[in-house]
């Protein structure tokens, strides 16, 4: 296959990217990134030789285009997306341009190169969020309900790809995945925040509803739940990708402080981000039931393996704590 990766030098593009290469060697990836804060060359050292790697902006159609002919694109795998939330609070603009406008932009690139699959990756966020109290879990037919400019940027992308099924016929997929952890994750995600917060010995700052949950899923399990969709995924359909394994902001870090010897003194709260969603909880049954998917990695070991990535790669990711955007909790002129 001749594969076009988008954000690919982010942290689920990489792992992707990374992936695939073991999985399908002798396939042909072009890697695409623009590499802005968050965006690693360093994610991609070891497979220079085995990609392409093109520095570029999914909002440039005609860059895309080209790219996409001349590289004889058979298959699109879009990661590339502003996703921070906290950041988005504070610089909306720049995730409706890139995570809409941009999808857009690579979905008609796709369309008129003929394109043969294009697979967008989108988040649980876009359903909006659960009661805590409750037992409900988000299905694929769950009305959308963004709460934040984060979650309705990737939501007007869910929509972007759909039209293009539906307009167009260009044969899409869409995965909304839930929160994904794992090496190479940029130190402004919560988990690898904590860890390296709680190696360094600093506080870790805990919004002020320590008992808001996330749903967690290591990024190893997404990338093979992606193939899956890939290669054997009905066109126009979406498929939920989640463990079930759900943790509160609290229980993370004193889990991170556990993995770490670090005393539970080092914890902090901080102010609440405007929006801040309670609980996601994603029904993967559909994916599970018709492509076999499971995950394999369980959440405790998951964890403990990537504390031990940062404690082993300490020179990846403390340049990357200057780059920074957002120092949480910092609302008060948001």
């Amino acid at each position: 296959m001749r594969l076009l990766v988008t954000g690919a030098a982010g942290f689920i593009g990489s792992n992707f990217v990374r992936y695939w290469l073991e999985r399908h060697p002798d396939d042909h990836v072009v890697a695409l990134d623009l590499l802005t804060y968050a965006g690693d060359r360093r994610n991609l050292e070891g497979l220079e030789e085995r990609i392409v790697f093109v520095e570029g902006d999914i909002c440039d159609l005609e860059r895309v285009e080209r790219l996409l002919a001349s590289e004889r694109v058979e298959a699109v795998v879009n990661f590339a997306a502003e996703s921070h939330n906290s950041l988005a609070v504070l610089d909306p603009g720049r995730f409706f341009r890139t995570n809409v406008l941009g999808t857009q932009s690579l979905l008609e690139a796709a369309r008129r190169t003929g394109v043969q699959r294009f697979h967008h990756v989108s988040t649980c966020e876009v359903y909006g969020d659960l009661p805590l109290d409750g037992g409900d879990a988000f299905t694929e037919e769950s009305p959308y309900r963004p709460r934040t400019p984060y979650n309705a940027s990737k939501a007007g992308a869910d929509h972007a790809v759909r039209a293009y099924f539906e307009t167009y016929g260009l044969p899409v997929t869409i995965t909304n995945c839930a929160n994904n952890y794992g090496p190479r994750q940029f130190p402004e995600k919560v988990i690898p925040l904590f860890v390296t917060n709680a190696l360094d010995d600093r506080e870790l700052p805990l919004y002020a509803s320590t008992q808001n949950r996330r749903e967690w899923l290591h990024v190893d399990d997404h990338c093979r739940a992606i193939e899956l969709v890939l290669l054997r995924g009905r066109e126009g359909e979406t498929y939920n990708v989640g463990s079930g394994v759900e943790r509160s902001i609290e229980q993370l870090a004193d889990l991170v402080l556990a993995l770490t010897g670090k005393p539970p003194t080092l914890k902090a709260i901080v102010p609440d981000r405007p929006g801040h969603d309670r609980r996601y909880l994603l029904d993967s049954s559909k994916l599970r039931r018709e492509l076999g998917w499971e995950p394999t990695i369980p959440f405790e070991d998951g964890l403990a393996a990537t504390v031990e990535w940062y404690r082993d790669n300490r020179a990846w990711w403390e340049p990357l704590r200057e780059r920074a955007l957002v120092q949480e909790g910092a609302w008060g002129t948001a």
